[in-house]
């Protein structure tokens, strides 16, 4: 196998994995976010308020965000320690991001709210972080 190939199918292997390990952090935390009624504002992205669409809409964002996660970490998934860092840091990066950047501006609402909901917020992203790293982490050991 030439060296590109081999990239690319390691690249291949860990955006997979990365997509499955965002799936299991994204179901915690839409868990978090259905409980405290945050599902219909995440529906509110794409013209609904319902919360199954919310549920679907934020499942698919943790799958590609989990994708994203596994091509940046994956190199370094089967080291526990490194792995939960990078996935807790990932996740208060998307709580900035996501949170206090892009979803109030694409609701039009104040960007950087910082409130009850907010920090609700970031506990479920940190939770989404670090559910994400551990499937990663576990994801990678079990084909090692």
């Amino acid at each position: 196998m030439s060296t590109i190939a081999h990239a690319r199918s390691h690249a291949l292997t860990h955006a997979w994995r990365g997509m499955v390990a965002g799936l299991a952090g994204g179901v915690v935390f839409g868990v978090l976010m259905a409980m405290s009624g945050m599902l219909p504002m995440v529906a509110m992205l794409v013209g609904s308020q319902s919360a199954l669409v919310g549920a679907v809409v934020h499942l698919a964002i943790s799958a590609a965000i989990g994708l994203v996660f596994g091509l940046l970490a994956g190199a370094v998934a089967d080291r526990a320690g490194v792995t939960i860092a990078a996935g807790l840091v990932y996740g208060a990066a998307w709580w900035v991001l996501g949170a206090l950047i892009l979803m109030p501006a694409a609701l039009g609402m104040p960007l950087f709210p910082m409130n009850t909901v907010a920090m609700m917020s970031l506990i479920g992203h940190l939770a989404y972080g670090l559910v994400t790293a551990l499937a990663l982490y576990g994801l990678s050991r079990s084909e090692a």
